[in-house]
């Protein structure tokens, strides 16, 4: 067969959901588009039903990914890293067109992307030494304060870092032992929608990160209000949706953290992940029967 004579394969996007390519259950897309208004891809519209199936699978996922060791949290992390760099052009062009970059500047951004599931994969069994600890207490006991991780959180992808802030707000939720659902940018999903096909190959077990692409307030108010969503990111709301997705996450007393100017080429700290992290603390005797300090 020529060359001339063979049909192109274009890509399909879909959804990423409990491991899984599913199309929208309402059948619906919609047009993404460059920076320059040209035609990219159709990409899945998600539906409600949609948001409350990702946050089915990732409950269902939550208790083996928390109860997984930190360091083999880390690697599966690392793990993501070493997919990416081998799939890097294809982000590199997928990130360009997505925010009107040149290839230079779409290149550094994602080599920064990379760098940043590396950074947090360093940090999964590092965490729990820095906000956890004995706290000194007047008696004859131990007290330990540890973390764990708080469930499912629902991660507004930022609208305008189509791949680094996905990233930069993604891979905290899960170092920490948490599963998410993330809704990606609404003008720009594609980078988001791939990351899930490297994510299914990265030893992430499924459930674990589910992405959905569409309106981010249609999106945002299920999830908000869903009460078996323990916490949501609102880094892609602006104010006015913000506030309503606050006062919907209220009603099961979500952790929410709030939108705020991030400079995501800056090296995170560790706010991202703290924030959705609970503080367990245990009592023991020392064995010490009194002043004394006659023990057992």
């Amino acid at each position: 067969m020529n060359a001339v004579d063979r049909l192109s394969v274009f890509k399909t996007y879909k959804l990423y959901v409990g491991g899984k390519f599913p199309r929208s259950e309402s059948g619906r897309v919609y047009e993404v588009t460059d920076s320059k208004g040209n035609w990219l891809a159709n990409a899945p519209q998600s539906s409600r039903k949609d948001a409350r199936d990702a946050v089915v699978a990732a409950r269902k996922a939550f208790g083996g990914w928390s109860g997984a060791t930190a360091y083999n949290r880390g690697q599966v992390l690392y793990r993501v890293a070493e997919m990416l760099e081998g799939r890097k052009e294809q982000f590199v062009r997928e990130v360009a067109e997505a925010e009107g970059l040149s290839k230079a500047k779409a290149a550094a951004v994602v080599d920064a992307a990379i760098d940043r599931w590396v950074w947090y994969a360093g940090w999964t069994d590092k965490i729990a030494q820095v906000v956890g600890g004995a706290n000194p207490v007047a008696g004859p006991y131990f007290n330990l304060s540890s973390p764990e991780p708080t469930g499912v959180v629902a991660v507004l992808a930022p609208q305008d870092s189509s791949f680094l802030g996905l990233v930069s707000v993604l891979a905290p939720v899960i170092a920490t032992g948490n599963t998410a659902v993330v809704v990606a940018s609404a003008k720009a999903p594609l980078p988001a929608l791939s990351l899930g096909e490297v994510l299914a190959t990265s030893d992430v077990p499924g459930g674990v990160v589910n992405i959905l692409s569409g309106a981010t307030a249609e999106l945002g108010a299920p999830l908000a209000a869903h009460q078996d969503v323990n916490a949501i990111d609102l880094a892609g709301a602006d104010a006015e949706l913000a506030k309503e997705l606050e006062i919907a996450a209220a009603d099961n007393l979500k952790r929410v953290l709030r939108p705020q100017p991030v400079d995501y080429t800056a090296t995170p700290g560790t706010d991202r992940l703290t924030a959705f992290l609970e503080t367990k603390t245990v009592w023991h005797p020392t064995g010490a029967l009194g002043a004394s300090g006659s023990s057992y």
